[in-house]
């Protein structure tokens, strides 16, 4: 042969390798399951876990899917960790808080009364320690995280009666949201952890006295407003609660670079959009909520003032007997001074002009 021919015959073997070599090394199709601890008629919080799956697969030119599933289908809406942990389903979308009572250091990497607001959570997420030490202990439990949506800063509750002062709180039987209860109790009230898609009838039959979810937009389309009246603020066990995409660890790992990269990109797509939906669509519900007869108080001073006391007790307690709370607390406290005394200059001093004015 000579040499036009072997470059001929070389260039066509080329050509003939570059059009099978995507057929021989094409990537297997992925499916995974993905469970919430939320209900499906929640386009906000549920939503995210449907932003998420349509990223997922459109990034990975359908090669990717994830079938998202509300609390109750294929696990219970507390169950999921324990799914995620045992790798009966990849990956999960809940607030961690809820799981305090397998270790109270799951609240950090959600939200802790009078913690982190959500642009806080998201710099020390991505920018401070928080991903590096909530990956670490989420570790133990054979799962990895990634940040996937914030309300922002919530409510603080429905309530059949008025709270006046804090000797309104004793006794008083409250939907509050996972770790919160354990600085509601030692005021003098009796929380219940109630997943979201059974707080109304709860309420409705009197079995509760109160309760919380996340804000007025929610709150409207599980219609609160028809069994309490009086609508308090702020939500000061939530002042930035994120909601963690958990990924059973064997699975990630079994992914490619390229799906690893996707699921990273896609959960943090979902992690901005959620929040944006939030805050464009609560004014409005807020508006609506008022027009219909809700009355709308704040918290009374007294109130607030008990319950930061408590709290910071609390966090010592934890900080001396639970050494992953100790290690992770440490880190997020520092963080929380450092960035509250930025804002007090910046966005808490423009705020409150801009709030002031009549726009």
């Amino acid at each position: 042969m000579d040499r036009r021919s072997l470059i001929k015959n070389a260039g066509i073997a080329g050509v003939l390798a570059a059009g099978v070599a995507p057929a021989v090394h094409a990537q297997a199709a992925v499916r995974w399951r993905l469970s919430s601890s939320f209900p499906k008629a929640l386009d906000t919080i549920f939503g995210a876990a449907d932003v998420f799956a349509a990223k997922v697969k459109a990034m990975s030119g359908g090669k990717f899917e994830i079938s998202t599933h509300a609390g109750g289908e294929i696990t219970p809406p507390f169950g999921v960790v324990d799914a995620v942990q045992q790798g009966s389903i990849e990956c999960a979308h809940t607030a961690p808080y809820y799981f305090f009572g397998k270790n109270e250091a799951f609240a950090l990497g959600c939200a802790i009364p009078f913690g982190l607001n959500s642009r806080q959570m998201t710099a020390w997420m991505y920018q401070g320690n928080g991903l590096t030490l909530m990956r670490e202990f989420y570790a133990k439990y054979s799962m990895t995280s990634f940040p996937m949506g914030n309300t922002g800063a919530q409510m603080g509750g429905w309530y059949r009666k008025e709270i006046k002062s804090i000797k309104d709180i004793k006794g008083l039987k409250m939907r509050i949201g996972g770790f919160a209860g354990k600085v509601f109790e030692p005021m003098g009230g009796v929380p219940q952890n109630i997943p979201g898609g059974e707080i109304y009838t709860a309420l409705e039959k009197g079995t509760i006295d109160a309760a919380e979810w996340v804000g007025p937009y929610d709150d409207q389309k599980l219609g609160f407003n028809k069994v309490a009246p009086f609508y308090y603020y702020p939500g000061w066990w939530e002042g930035g609660p994120q909601l963690d995409l958990l990924i059973n660890q064997k699975a990630f790992d079994a992914l490619s670079a390229e799906n690893k990269a996707i699921v990273e990109s896609a959960a943090a797509y979902a992690h901005t959009d959620m929040q944006a939906k939030y805050d464009a669509r609560n004014p409005a519900a807020l508006k609506q909520l008022v027009g219909a007869g809700t009355k709308l108080r704040p918290f009374p001073n007294d109130v607030m003032a008990e319950a930061f006391k408590v709290s910071q007790q609390l966090y010592s307690e934890l900080s001396a007997k639970n050494p992953e709370w100790a290690k992770i607390y440490a880190d997020y406290a520092k963080f929380r001074a450092d960035s509250n005394l930025w804002f007090r200059f910046t966005e808490a001093r423009f705020d409150s002009f801009m709030q002031a004015q009549k726009l």
